[in-house]
């Protein structure tokens, strides 16, 4: 039998080995993970930025930039940008996630509780995005366990590397100290600016986009974490009941409420700046879009001849088609009505010269019918053909063509 002072040796024993145990370092520091202190760069930011270590915070999370911001109140009130970190992964393509196994990242506006934290993840450290909240509920919509956590591995999650997630984990633990109930996280396709709505145009989601777009701007204007309820299935934003006590139901009609004037008066003039802007960059687009494909038309109409095609179908259908198919586009074509034509005049009857308008010099008679032809769809000539440059709007200014949709992000298989 072993003594008393034998137990209390072992007992002894016990305790140093898990103190130890709990005290072994790694690369991101001592201690069990879930209690250590933000890193000494994002510590350095909140005091210049006057930020308390357990003021509120808000995270925002945009897919095509691969960008999770966190947000922190200063002493002002407001909130400020603290850090920005690069998503080391994250599933699917731009859109909402709709079922369970679709490997969809979610879209939307989450609420992330204490009980949502979880200190002891596979993944390092986690926090799950509580989805499927009331909005996407009301829809049907299902899917379980979708996280923000560590490990760069992602089905469905938005993964971040271990150091990342160590600090995005104690700030929010901090704010859960300091009295936050729960911390907004705002989940985007895209930062939603008139132009990146504009790239997006023809996207299934544009209405559902519209919608995540009216709480952005909230955000934008106010530096304030909007209040989020659903009703009639959709999104509402820092909305009060007109009748108090009558509250928001995901799927019943919306009550009557009311947001705050001047905030309104902003959001609203906002928008109808950024819808001009938005039909402005959308009709480039289109007419860019329109003009390719006449391009791509002439190419294969020329490539259909050139390779023993039809002379007369070829010909008679280019020319039904596109009459000005000899130009490449950005050019003006020649006239190719009656030389008797009047030229263009102003109001007050005199003509408008134009640069593009030539006198027509004398052409040499040529009798062979296949020359005539080429003349009419090759104007400069065999072998000098130039491919035209395409351009596009981004952010206000005119660059080369874009791609228009954003890198297929391959998922990886979680650690086992």
């Amino acid at each position: 039998m072993f003594s008393s002072k034998t137990f209390r040796r072992l007992g002894g024993a016990l305790t140093v080995a898990v103190f130890l145990a709990g005290c072994q370092a790694d690369e991101l520091g001592y201690g069990p993970k879930a209690q250590r202190p933000v890193s000494q760069s994002v510590a350095r930011k909140m005091q210049a930025q006057d930020m308390p270590a357990k003021s509120p915070i808000l995270i925002r999370i945009f897919k095509e930039e691969s960008k999770l911001e966190v947000w922190k109140q200063k002493r002002n009130g407001r909130f400020e940008i603290l850090e920005d970190f690069d998503i080391c992964k994250w599933s699917g393509e731009l859109g909402p996630k709709f079922k369970e196994g679709d490997r969809q990242a979610p879209e939307g506006f989450y609420e992330i509780t204490p009980g949502l934290m979880n200190p002891n993840s596979s993944y390092h450290l986690s926090f799950n995005l509580g989805y499927p909240n009331s909005y996407d509920r009301s829809h049907g919509r299902t899917g379980s366990h979708l996280m923000v956590h560590g490990a760069c591995s992602s089905r469905g999650c938005y993964a971040m590397t271990d150091a990342q997630v160590q600090d995005i984990y104690a700030l929010a633990r901090d704010s859960f100290k300091g009295g936050q109930r729960s911390f907004q996280v705002q989940a985007f396709p895209f930062k939603m600016t008139a132009e990146n709505m504009a790239k997006h145009h023809d996207s299934e989601h544009i209405d559902f986009w519209r919608m995540l777009k009216t709480g952005y701007d909230h955000f934008e204007l106010t530096h304030v974490p909007p209040k989020v309820d659903v009703c009639e299935k959709k999104y509402v934003f820092d909305a009060t009941p007109v009748i108090d006590g009558v509250p928001f139901r995901a799927t019943a009609q919306c009550p009557a409420y009311e947001v705050p004037p001047r905030l309104a008066q902003l959001v609203d003039k906002k928008q109808r700046e950024d819808d001009q802007k938005f039909e402005q960059i959308v009709a480039k687009l289109e007419a860019r879009e329109e003009r390719d494909k006449r391009w791509k038309e002439r190419q294969t109409t020329i490539a259909g001849f050139v390779s023993g095609g039809t002379v007369s179908e070829t010909a008679t259908d280019a020319t039904a088609e596109v009459p000005a198919m000899a130009t490449a586009p950005g050019q003006i074509a020649a006239p190719t009505g009656s030389p008797a034509q009047s030229p263009i005049r102003q109001p007050n009857g005199s003509p408008i010269a134009t640069a593009f308008a030539p006198a027509p010099s004398p052409q040499p008679t040529n009798n062979d019918g296949t020359g005539g032809f080429l003349k009419r769809f090759i104007p400069f000539g065999f072998g000098n053909e130039e491919t035209p440059q395409t351009t596009s709007v981004v952010d206000g200014e005119t660059n080369q063509a874009m791609t228009g949709a954003a890198p297929e992000t391959i998922p990886a298989a979680k650690p086992e």
